[in-house]
């Protein structure tokens, strides 16, 4: 029995964290079936290995985001602390292994480098300048590192090395509000004598273009600039410091051009060897122009960089109709392509991006003004050359490669994938190999659109951090990786852009690049929705904390659009975006009444600030927003539901969020409210007719109203539109559209036609808690409700969850006339386990466990015959 797993905050690398007094967690491996903790003792070592201070012996049975018990971290401060933890024995675990937290720059003060901007004019979108240095190390060095951050997306080298391994670094925040600086540890890149630092800065999100229709240019500011700050400790004690300042040079780089959403060019002939290395000759290069900098701003990270993450191998080289050469990569990805090219000096290589053929060529109208084109000019050295860009990314599945010198072979070229360095966590396997593609793609379309921030698409002239596609998703992406940092941090942005908004409405998108004052519901509650699924599926209380002046804000808000009636429907809605009926010119039309959306989010809203305000010893604020929940409640009654339970607009969404935001205070108008609903999806084919709102709810509420194999008929059929159908035509994401391809393989002719996109994806969610059974029941997993609703012709599923305690896993499977149920409990946790049959919840501790019961078929019959068409009803034609 062990401690292990120390952790600090939510980070897996703690360098240059930005909390003085991080919070701690751990996990035990034990042995010993029903372990739960009963105290714990933390202690701090000095940098000879001897306890500088401890917390003693601390009863509790708390191991996840414990508070700091020792002093205050100092800027730069370095501290390492074991662990140990008594369970049931009187002896406490051994000590854990050393862990060690090192603080970055706490305060603005403890910057003395400027930021500096070249001193040359700069052109939209290039050339990228180069900025470099020279410095003497004059003995032995015992610690150096390097803070660096940029008005732009940076990459370092010292001494010809590059510095990290990040990604579009220092990544994308609402720069207005807050600018990331990241922390490296360069001792062993520093020789005694000459060094030099080098840096690369292009536009990237900070003056880049952004946004459709043209977008907008220069948002944050219409210069690049470079804030680098080198702390050395030398052996005997002294420091010395290396920032950026007049003395710095700069030029322009063999990068000529790079744009987020354009691409890359880079002419290798311009390439000056030796750039970034001590004895290079710069006196060409021209002084940099120091500039004035808000250091207020500057944050350390609250979770991973973008890094490169994965390689993918092409399957294919294909040759269109019209006799371009298309490198088919099988899986449809985020990043760009590595490439080895060998020929003359001058040969430029073109390389277009897209996710889809249509016609057998490069189905590009998706991208609408996004040219997702890179291109390279070979130095022409006799030798392969190998290059990848730098400053852009693109969503991907297919190459065009021209211009290649000779014959392409698949040896050639690499896709690189990217995305936050998140961990993963959530795994699930069923028995039906469709739907095991299904989450595969959920799984590969969180990958692509979680780069630095949650984006809807990785591929257009787009690529935005909307609102309300990951407050549908949530869920979903909370079970698969670790993302409690990434939204830790985006959230921090969507409060500090929320609250300077003139009428306190949050962003459609945020960082916001869009500038709208258009307060929109399901978008907007993202303030409430996200900060609480992240309390229940990480149980960061402090997060609710952090966030709660957002929360209320924007249901104070919403109180006062609504008025007297507490019916919110004065303004625009994009309602239950694209839902199947939406056509291809008018994603917003669609068939649930957006005012009856955005009362309904209304009251879903006003009660979870309820009980926030409740988790955060604000009684009075518990009890007002619950007064004004049951208030909205009753209005929407009201408003949207006959006395038989028939709620307005008649459709899937609209019973969806009638039974799952329990908007229906009678239990008749419930119970008919589920019949109808299960009326809708019969006599529909078994066919989903939910848009971004309603699908991550719609199986939950067919289950609610008792119909469970109904939800597994839905969630099984293959035709358009369906979560199947995408799979069936081959999707290997997500697609915004349930017909984002139609069935004659033609690309749907509507603007909005992203072939990665998670917010569909949302069903997830669904299949790790009912159809596996696996859903935490109290913050963070610490207790575990195990439900698992066999169905749908399925012979076995299973979740897997990394949860902060540990691993925890439930499956089923039927055998030989019997369904056998397994469970797994991390240690310090407990599992409520709820059989099909009906029998009593059994409540198990740590370990593994097994449950059998007798399996009747009979119990759990096929909705329907499958269909094979969509029929027609009297109050929804067929399409």
């Amino acid at each position: 029995m062990q401690v292990i797993s120390v952790r600090f905050e939510h980070h897996d690398e703690p360098l240059g964290i930005g909390e003085p007094s991080p919070r701690l967690s751990w996990r035990v491996a034990a042995d010993e079936p029903g372990w739960l903790q009963t105290a714990y003792e933390v202690r701090g070592l000095d940098d000879a290995g001897a306890v500088a201070w401890t917390s003693g012996r601390v009863d509790g049975d708390e191991s996840h985001l414990v508070p700091w018990p020792g002093p205050p971290l100092r800027s730069r401060r370095r501290q390492t602390v074991q662990v140990r933890a008594w369970g049931g024995a009187a002896e406490p675990t051994p000590w854990s292994g050393p862990h060690t937290v090192e603080a970055g720059l706490l305060a603005p003060g403890d910057w003395s480098a400027e930021l500096v901007t070249p001193g040359v004019d700069e052109q939209p979108e290039g050339p990228v300048p180069a900025f470099r240095r020279e410095f003497q190390i004059e003995r032995p060095v015992r610690r150096a590192r390097l803070y660096a951050t940029a008005h732009g997306a940076y990459e370092l080298w010292l001494n010809g090395a590059r510095v990290g391994d990040h990604v579009l670094a220092p990544g994308w925040t609402s720069y207005h509000h807050r600018l990331r600086y990241q922390t490296y540890d360069v001792t062993a890149a520093l020789r005694v004598g000459g060094n030099a630092l080098g840096a690369l800065v292009a536009e990237g999100w900070y003056r880049g273009r952004l946004g459709f229709d043209g977008g907008r240019r220069d948002i944050w500011g219409d210069r690049t600039g470079l804030l680098l700050q080198l702390e050395v400790e030398y052996e005997d004690g002294a420091t010395e410091v290396v920032g950026t300042d007049g003395s710095w040079r700069c030029a322009p780089s063999a990068t000529t051009s790079a744009s987020i959403y354009d691409g890359e060019t880079h002419d290798a002939r311009r390439a000056p060897g030796g750039w970034a290395e001590p004895g290079f000759d710069d006196t060409t290069w021209a002084a940099v122009l120091p500039q004035p900098l808000d250091r207020t701003r500057l944050v350390a990270p609250d979770g991973p960089p973008v890094r490169r993450t994965d390689l993918v191998q092409p399957v294919a080289i294909l040759t269109s109709p019209s006799g371009k050469t298309i490198v088919d990569f099988g899986q449809n990805l985020v990043g760009r392509l590595r490439i080895r090219p060998r020929g003359s000096a001058g040969t430029e290589v073109v390389l277009r991006h897209a996710e889809v053929l249509e016609d057998g060529e490069l189905g590009i109208r998706p991208l609408r003004q996004a040219k997702a084109e890179d291109r390279y000019i070979l130095r022409g050295t006799g030798e392969v050359e190998e290059w990848e860009p730098s400053f852009t990314f693109h969503g991907f599945r297919y190459a065009e490669v021209s211009g290649w010198p000779g014959q392409l072979r698949p040896e050639d070229l690499t896709a690189v994938v990217c995305h936050s360095d998140m961990r993963r966590t959530g795994w699930f396997s069923c028995s039906e190999p469709l739907l095991e593609r299904l989450h595969d793609n959920v799984i590969w379309a969180m990958r692509g659109n979680f780069l630095d921030v949650p984006t809807d698409c990785p591929q257009r002239d787009e690529r935005l951090g909307w609102t309300g596609d990951l407050q549908v998703f949530a869920p979903t992406a909370s079970f698969l990786y670790d993302c409690a940092g990434v939204l830790t941090s985006w959230l921090r942005d969507v409060r500090a852009e929320h609250l300077a908004s003139p009428t306190r409405t949050p962003p459609l998108v945020v960082p916001d690049v869009l500038g709208w004052e258009m307060p929109t519901a399901a978008w907007a509650d993202v303030v409430t929705v996200a900060p609480w699924v992240l309390y229940e599926r990480y149980g960061d209380l402090e997060l609710l904390r952090r966030q709660y002046d957002s929360m209320v804000a924007w249901v104070d808000r919403v109180a006062e659009m609504a008025g007297p009636g507490l019916l919110w429907d004065r303004h625009f809605q994009l309602g239950d975006w694209l839902d199947p009926t939406a056509p291809p010119e008018a994603a917003a039309d669609t068939r649930t009444d957006g005012a009856l959306v955005a009362t309904a989010y209304f009251a879903r809203s006003a009660r979870i600030v309820s009980t926030v305000a409740g988790l955060l010893g604000d009684q009075e604020a518990a009890k007002r927003y619950g007064g004004l929940a049951d208030e909205v409640r009753a209005a929407f009654a009201r408003e949207y539901v006959t006395p038989s339970g028939r709620v307005a607009s008649d459709s899937q969404t609209g019973y969806a969020l009638a039974l799952r935001f329990d908007l229906l205070p009678d239990p008749e108008q419930r119970r008919r409210a589920g019949d109808r609903l299960t009326e809708l999806v019969h006599a529909r084919g078994y066919h989903i007719g939910t848009g971004f709102v309603g699908t991550p709810l719609i199986a939950d509420a067919l289950v609610e109203a008792g119909e469970t194999q109904v939800a597994y008929r839905l969630l099984l059929e293959r035709t358009c539109p369906s979560f199947l159908y995408p799979v069936t035509m081959g999707a290997t994401t997500v697609w915004e559209r349930w017909d984002s391809m139609l069935p004659d393989g033609r690309i749907n002719p509507g603007e909005m036609t992203s072939f990665n996109h998670y917010a569909l994806g949302a069903i997830a969610d669904w299949l790790h808690r009912t159809v596996a059974g696996l859903a935490p029941d109290a913050p963070g997993y610490r207790r575990m409700t195990v439900r698992p609703l066999p169905g749908g012709g399925l012979t076995h599923a299973r979740a897997v969850h990394e949860t902060p305690y540990g691993t925890a896993a439930a499956g089923w499977s039927i055998m030989d006339g019997e369904l056998i149920v397994s469970v797994t409990v991390p240690p310090n946790t407990t599992a409520m386990v709820e059989l099909p049959d009906g029998s009593a919840p059994a409540e198990v501790r740590s370990g593994d466990h097994e449950f059998r019961i007798a399996y009747h078929p009979d119990r759990y019959p096929p909705a329907r015959p499958p269909h094979t068409a969509w029929p027609g009803t009297a109050d929804e034609p067929a399409p």
